[in-house]
C-alpha cells in the first residue's frame, strides 16, 4: 500500500491515513475502528502535517495511549512504532525515510551498544512490552535463560548498559534502563503478526524436515535386539528347556552355574 497507513494487529485490516486527522476509537463514526471495551469512543487522532505523523491523546480514556510501550500524550511516529489504545494494538507503516529526518534526531544521543548488548536489552523488555501495560522487565537470570549464556555475563552487560545509558544507582534500576530504551527506540514490541512472521523466518532457515527410514527405528531395533539377548542369557542361567541358550533339560547348570557365579554362600554357612 502506497502513503501511511495503520495496521490493526487483532485483525490484521489495514487502513490509510488520511490527508490531515485519523481518528481513533471505539465510535461508529470514527476512522479507525477498534472493538475493545478498553478504548474510548473518540480514544486518539493522528494527524499529518506535510512530511511528519503524530498520534495525539484526547485524554478520554483512563487508559491512554502507547507508543512502543510507552505512555503518551503526542508523539511524533516513525515507521514501524506500535500504537497501544487502551488493550488494542496497532502498527504504523508506510513512513519514508525521508519524513523521519526530524523524528530521528532523538535516537542520535542513543550511545553506541554492541550487539550483545542489543540482545540484552531486547531479552530484557520482551516481557514489559508483549502486553498492554508496562509490566515489570526480565531479570538477570531470566535474561541469562533466554540468551543461553550465564547470570554473571548478563550482569556484567547490565553494568555496561547502565554506565553508557547514564542509569543512577539506586532502585527499580532495571526498571530505569527498560524505560529509556523505549523511550530511545532501542527496543519496540513484538505484536502477533510480527512472531508469526519470526517463526516461520525460522523454519524456512532451517529447511524442510528429513523424512525418517521406513521400517522400525534403529532404536527400537536396538531394543529388540537387547531384549532377545537378555531373554537367551536368562535361558541359559536357569536352563530352561526348549529355550534358546538353554541345556534342554532340567538337569542343566542354571541354578549351581548362577550361585558359582555371584559367590552367594547357602542358608547353612557352606558353599552353595
Amino acid at each position: 500500500m502506497e502513503g501511511p497507513y495503520i495496521q490493526i494487529a487483532d485483525t490484521g485490516a489495514i487502513v490509510p491515513l488520511r490527508p490531515e486527522v485519523t481518528t481513533v476509537g471505539r465510535g461508529g463514526h470514527v476512522d479507525v475502528r477498534l472493538d475493545d471495551p478498553s478504548v474510548s469512543l473518540l480514544h486518539a487522532e493522528i494527524v499529518r502535517r506535510g512530511p511528519y505523523a503524530y498520534v495525539t491523546d484526547l485524554g478520554l480514556s483512563r487508559n491512554g495511549t502507547r507508543v512502543n510501550g510507552r505512555l503518551v500524550a503526542r508523539r511524533v511516529l516513525n515507521d514501524g512504532d506500535a500504537l497501544t489504545f487502551g488493550s488494542a494494538r496497532c502498527r504504523i507503516g508506510g513512513l519514508t525515510a525521508d519524513e523521519l529526518a526530524e523524528a530521528e534526531l532523538p535516537r542520535s544521543a542513543a550511545p553506541e551498544l554492541t550487539r550483545r548488548e542489543l540482545d540484552v536489552i531486547t531479552s530484557l523488555c520482551r516481557p514489559a512490552m508483549s502486553d498492554d501495560a508496562f509490566v515489570t522487565p526480565a531479570t538477570a537470570r531470566e535474561i541469562a535463560a533466554d540468551l543461553v549464556v550465564t547470570e554473571a555475563a548478563v550482569k556484567q552487560h547490565l553494568l555496561r548498559l547502565y554506565s553508557k545509558l547514564k542509569i543512577g544507582e539506586g532502585l527499580n534500576r532495571r526498571i530505569r534502563l527498560a524505560n529509556e530504551v523505549v523511550a530511545l527506540g532501542l527496543a519496540r514490541p513484538q505484536l502477533p503478526d510480527d512472531q508469526r512472521g519470526v517463526q516461520a523466518s525460522s523454519a524456512s532457515a532451517r529447511g524442510p524436515s528429513r523424512q525418517p527410514p521406513l521400517g522400525p527405528p534403529a532404536s527400537a531395533a536396538r531394543t529388540g535386539a537387547s531384549a532377545a539377548g537378555i531373554r537367551a542369557d536368562a535361558a541359559t542361567r536357569t536352563g530352561l528347556p526348549g529355550r534358546p541358550g538353554g541345556t534342554g533339560g532340567t538337569g542343566g547348570t542354571g541354578a549351581a552355574g548362577a550361585v558359582a557365579r555371584t559367590g552367594v554362600t547357602g542358608q547353612t554357612g557352606g558353599p552353595a
